[in-house]
């Protein structure tokens, strides 16, 4: 074989796997990042591109999918002066690759510097009260917060919530207190509230006996009944004398009225 042959044939071969060895593959959740001597090109992917090798182009993987990061306990003062310990989880995604790349050296560590001290200043423009029982409205302001410093480095914040807040032990006593206050005040009230339900029903029922004497009397002698039945003890009662006078009216009225047995001849005789 004649050693041009053998040349060109060594070059061929030497030049395909120079050309093979630009080959890249980015799977579906990835996107290459292609500098052509140092500058930016463009944004390959997903599936197999293809780079110039020899140090030419170079390609950068950008994973896409969404991060999550779980902020460290951090120690916040409330805006009325009290100090709690706030864990946050921050949810994020690469919506463009060139500027995660670009824009900023570190942007995984930078978006975790932002979202703590995000979380410090939004604890500290609230109260107590609202960290606790606003949690949603608390969870919103901490992603909008952030959203527009992570927009430029081709960063979209998903979600950013609180996942605990520890309250000091002093302050969970006195809350501890403030809910059993809450609680006998709302039994005072109801309580109230039945009383007054009682004594207006109670007027209903005076008006009614006092169109109807007897039926006041006939609520005592009820009342008698129930007393008697419910103790074996001796019950004095003043009992008017309107109601004896009343008593002896009904008795001679019915002994008046009350019809009489007929007699036989033999009873007669």
């Amino acid at each position: 074989m004649e050693p041009g042959i053998v040349i060109g044939v060594v070059v061929l071969f030497v030049l395909t796997l120079i050309a093979l060895s630009g080959l890249r593959v980015a799977q579906e959740y990835q996107r290459g990042i292609v500098f052509r001597l140092g500058r930016y090109h463009g944004v390959r992917g997903p599936g197999l591109y293809w780079i110039i090798p020899l140090g030419i182009e170079r390609s950068v993987q950008i994973d896409i999918r969404t991060r999550t990061v779980s902020a460290e306990r951090q120690e916040s003062i409330t805006r009325d002066s009290v100090t709690i310990k706030v864990n946050a989880v921050l949810w994020y995604r690469v919506t463009d690759a060139a500027k995660f790349v670009i824009s900023v050296a570190d942007a995984p560590a930078a978006v975790y510097q932002l979202a703590l001290t995000s979380l410090r200043n939004i604890i500290g423009q609230h109260d107590l009260d609202d960290v606790l029982q606003e949690r949603d409205k608390i969870n919103g302001l901490l992603r909008d917060n952030i959203a527009g410093a992570s927009g430029a480095w081709g960063i979209e914040v998903e979600r950013f919530e609180m996942k605990d807040v520890e309250l000091p032990e002093a302050m969970q006593e006195v809350m501890a207190m403030q809910a059993q206050a809450i609680r006998e005040k709302r039994a005072r009230i109801i309580k109230a509230e039945a009383e007054l339900e009682a004594s207006r029903k109670l007027g209903d029922a005076a008006d009614q006996m006092a169109n109807n004497p007897v039926a006041v009397e006939l609520r005592r002698m009820q009342m008698v009944t129930e007393v008697g039945a419910e103790s074996n003890s001796t019950t004095v009662l003043m009992i008017p004398s309107d109601f004896v006078t009343l008593a002896k009216s009904l008795s001679q009225y019915v002994n008046e009225h009350a019809p009489r047995p007929h007699r036989t001849q033999g009873e007669g005789a």
